[in-house]
């Protein structure tokens, strides 16, 4: 399972991500939402590095993470606890205004995207919006104990298609991590209708 090899390698994990530049995400996340002072879930907040952005650009955040020895390094680095939880059973109603789930939904099965989705769904308020990124391609794939889900353009729009989110962009990025530029990210903004 994922969460094995998060704990087991979460000090390194947490050095090669922390100070990855994302800040051209981030604009166009924040360009997105409908109301700038409300509460923003990080959704598999790894090294919190986004969500120390967020925290240090006003919002309220909520971050989680399934693994607790990564989470307790985050919390550290944000200076708030981190919720240790598995995203497939997140349990918020209209509470967000924002969802910021980058890599992280992609170790979930397509189905298991599909109903974290529904539930990031009921989670946000009217007009929230959702921020997703997955590895490019067609073709999943499993490496170092863990699933990666990986989607197209046109099969992630294919998966959601019953879902009650307006698409509002995808955009194709090089992995922001050294080294790594050449892996290619698949980035979805959604917004709730």
């Amino acid at each position: 399972m994922s969460v094995k090899f998060y704990n087991d390698n979460a000090e390194s994990f947490f050095n090669n991500t922390v100070n990855a530049d994302m800040s051209s995400t981030y604009n166009i996340f924040e360009e997105n939402l409908s109301d700038k002072t409300g509460e923003i879930l990080d959704l598999g907040c790894g090294s919190g590095r986004d969500a120390k952005h967020f925290i240090d650009a006003g919002f309220k955040v909520t971050a989680l993470d399934l693994s607790p020895i990564l989470a307790a390094k985050a919390s550290e680095y944000i200076g708030q606890e981190v919720i240790v939880a598995n995203m497939k059973d997140l349990d918020f109603s209209d509470k967000f205004i924002g969802i910021w789930a980058c890599a992280s939904l992609l170790h979930l099965t397509e189905d298991e995207v599909l109903e974290t989705l529904k539930r990031c769904h009921k989670a946000l308020k009217k007009d929230g919006t959702m921020y997703v990124s997955f590895k490019y391609g067609e073709t999943n794939f499993e490496k170092d104990g863990r699933i990666f889900t990986c989607f197209t353009r046109d099969k992630f729009l294919n998966l959601i298609e019953g879902l009650d989110f307006y698409y509002r962009a995808t955009f194709e990025t090089g992995d922001v991590r050294p080294g790594r530029e050449n892996e290619k990210w698949l980035n979805v903004i959604l917004k709730k209708k």
